[in-house]
């Protein structure tokens, strides 16, 4: 079992995006941080928080990068919705960790079997609220191919979406894309 790096170590976005890839990769061979220390963390992090990286994904229950990246409490700020989009409550979420908790990696995560891009793709009438998740990955349907092919899509949209932020672009933040394949648990770097 690996060391893990405390979070308020990590100060650029290489070093965050190689933990989470580490942490990945821990996930796979099962080789997991111990986070045995839940009550210590806690004490930690009653001061504050300091996470390396912020994770825009999908609510979905199957998709939780707490584990599938090994972090430990207090690591990442995860914003969730279906969809993993980028409306103005995501990014104003973002901008609160990009600006005030200094994160400077940003990454979109998709993932396989994503019922938000399925409603998407299959169209017809739907509710109000779905229908507004849906108007937000048309684009990507758009574009064409399978699911996995419009969710890549949609992540890459996203992408570009946060990195056109005024605040992201001022501070410098790094933005990339990411799918979770839920079958694997393996993350692919888009």
């Amino acid at each position: 079992m690996k060391i893990h790096q405390p979070a308020e170590l990590i100060e650029d976005a290489n070093t965050a995006l190689q933990m989470l890839k580490e942490g990945n990769e821990r996930y796979l061979k099962g080789e997991l941080v111990n986070k045995s220390s839940y009550s210590d963390d806690r004490k930690i992090l009653n001061n504050g928080q300091k996470p390396f990286a912020v994770i825009l994904t999908c609510s979905d229950s199957r998709v939780a990068p707490e584990i599938f990246f090994d972090q430990k409490l207090g690591d990442i700020f995860v914003i969730r919705n279906a969809g993993n989009i980028a409306d103005t409550t995501a990014l104003g979420s973002l901008e609160y960790a990009v600006e005030h908790l200094k994160s400077r990696l940003v990454v979109v995560c998709g993932h396989g079997k994503c019922g938000a891009v399925t409603a998407a793709c299959s169209g017809g009438k739907l509710p109000p609220n779905i229908s507004h998740i849906v108007k937000h990955i048309k684009p990507a349907v758009e574009k064409g191919g399978d699911i996995d092919a419009v969710i890549h899509h949609h992540v890459k949209i996203m992408v570009e979406h946060i990195k056109a932020d005024e605040i992201v672009r001022h501070l410098g933040v790094t933005v990339a894309g990411a799918y979770y394949d839920i079958q694997s648990g393996a993350v692919k770097w888009l």
